[in-house]
């Protein structure tokens, strides 16, 4: 009886620590939760400092790390974010792949503002181009206290960006005379504003370059540009209102794509008549 006793009693043993020793196995393991990447919040705001503000995945995990669309500043090796060097206002999709081929991904928002890409018809007095807010429409922008076109960078050269709203009011940019006096038909100008929000950025000084676009009809389109525009809806990369899920694109799904289409600058094109 003594001896059945010490047999169960090794046999429980055993089993106990099969099951620790399972427990303890690398990604995947029975028990183990899998390596789910994430930079503690989905929002980053630019912070207002001397250096990079850099952020770092809340942890480290060997492998490579790679982004979609283009415009963030991406450590490959260690997934770092150098959110002074990214085009802000946007989202990306970042994706960890593990030296076993495992992936896991997260969509961050890098606050700051942008410009849908958008036809303005001037026949019709569509003549105000308004920003968006951390990549929806449907966000207030924070007014109070935030500067646009800090420096008048834009508004010397011809642009005019209205400096309490940030609204660039089209009509007046091309009475400015940006596109010649007269307009020239297929004429094109880019601006760099720069600006700081009274948000979670502390005021920091951010900035985004527009391309603006002028053509006298809808028929003296550059086909480029419409190959251009339709490239970044059907790769997901066209900021739409209220979009929760911007990469459903064929691009944001399908590895090995060499050639995407680069969300920046944003297109304001003017149409005459």
């Amino acid at each position: 009886m003594f001896s059945r006793f010490i047999k169960h009693t090794i046999t429980i043993i055993t089993a106990s620590a099969l099951i620790s020793i399972s427990c303890n196995k690398g990604d995947g393991g029975p028990g183990v939760q899998a390596f789910k990447l994430s930079y503690g919040s989905n929002l980053i705001y630019l912070k207002n400092q001397a250096t990079d503000f850099i952020v770092l995945p809340d942890q480290a995990k060997s492998g490579t790390y790679t982004a979609f669309p283009e415009g963030i500043e991406l450590n490959s090796i260690t997934g770092a974010i150098n959110v002074s060097k990214s085009e802000t206002g946007l989202r990306y999709k970042i994706t960890h792949t593990a030296t076993n081929g495992d992936t896991t991904s997260v969509i961050v928002l890098l606050s700051g503002l942008t410009f849908t890409d958008k036809f303005y018809k001037l026949s019709q007095n569509d003549s105000i181009a308004f920003p968006v807010y951390n990549a929806s429409e449907a966000n207030p922008l924070p007014l109070s206290g935030s500067v646009f076109d800090d420096g008048n960078l834009a508004n010397s050269g011809g642009c005019s960006v209205k400096t309490n709203n940030g609204q660039i009011n089209l009509a007046e940019t091309l009475r400015n005379g940006v596109f010649g006096n007269p307009a020239q038909n297929n004429a094109a100008r880019e601006f760099e504003i720069l600006y700081k929000l009274n948000d979670e950025s502390g005021k920091a000084t951010n900035k985004l370059k527009v391309k603006i676009y002028y053509y006298k009809t809808m028929a003296d389109m550059d086909p480029n540009l419409l190959q251009t525009l339709s490239d970044r809806q059907s790769q997901g990369v066209f900021l739409q209102a209220n979009n929760s899920n911007p990469f459903s694109g064929t691009v944001a799904r399908t590895a090995g794509i060499s050639a995407v289409a680069k969300p920046r600058p944003p297109c304001i094109i003017l149409i005459g008549q």
